[in-house]
């Protein structure tokens, strides 16, 4: 049975979003249900796909962390629109978001680096990620060194790493239903509202 309702949607898509995101975390046994596909299309149009985590969620988009010199930071540098995937097959369920990318503010970069594990904030200094790495003794040697500069102290947030925000201009929600005839909504900003249809699965 459906639980999108057709004739009586809300005005904006992210309470429905984020009700789905909490029965994710509360009806399955997912180790990430905030776990999104990134799709992005480099410099000379090649695109590509990777897992990232959802780490906020308001009317101004999905917000992601990761190092800006990698590559997927490198191809939103060159185009400056995304698209996430949130699947959860438990539920069978997924959220498909498209929309412009932008870096999050230095101050919500700061929170969120707060919030990590140190050794987490240490290998954001070792990992120059995506490059090729000579073997995996390098980056142990990193880690060695950059645990020995930061010992005793804070580890600083790097110039090189912190958020994206991919806006909210196309939202859809998917529900598996019998017979493959799915229920497809979706959400498209216009004007500052929202206008919502049905697709046809």
């Amino acid at each position: 049975m459906s639980t999108l309702d057709f004739d009586n949607q809300a005005t904006d898509p992210v309470e429905l979003l984020h009700t789905w995101l909490e029965d994710a975390k509360v009806r399955t046994n997912l180790p990430n249900p905030n776990a999104m596909t990134l799709a992005t299309v480099d410099q000379d149009g090649r695109p590509s796909a990777r897992i990232v985590l959802l780490r906020g969620l308001d009317e101004r988009g999905a917000v992601f962390f990761t190092n800006y010199a990698s590559r997927k930071g490198r191809a939103l540098d060159a185009h400056r629109n995304a698209a996430l995937v949130i699947h959860w097959d438990e539920l069978e369920r997924q959220v498909r978001i498209e929309g412009r990318v932008s870096r999050v503010s230095g101050e919500e970069s700061d929170a969120y680096w707060s919030t990590r594990a140190r050794e987490s904030r240490i290998g954001a200094w070792a990992s120059r990620q995506s490059e090729i790495l000579e073997d995996k003794a390098a980056l142990e040697a990193e880690i060695e060194r950059y645990t020995r500069e930061f010992e005793g102290g804070e580890v600083p947030r790097p110039e090189h790493w912190g958020g994206y925000r991919v806006s909210l201009d196309q939202v859809e929600f998917w529900e598996g239903q019998p017979a493959r005839i799915h229920d497809r909504l979706v959400c498209q900003r216009v004007n500052d509202r929202w206008e919502t249809c049905r697709l046809s699965p």
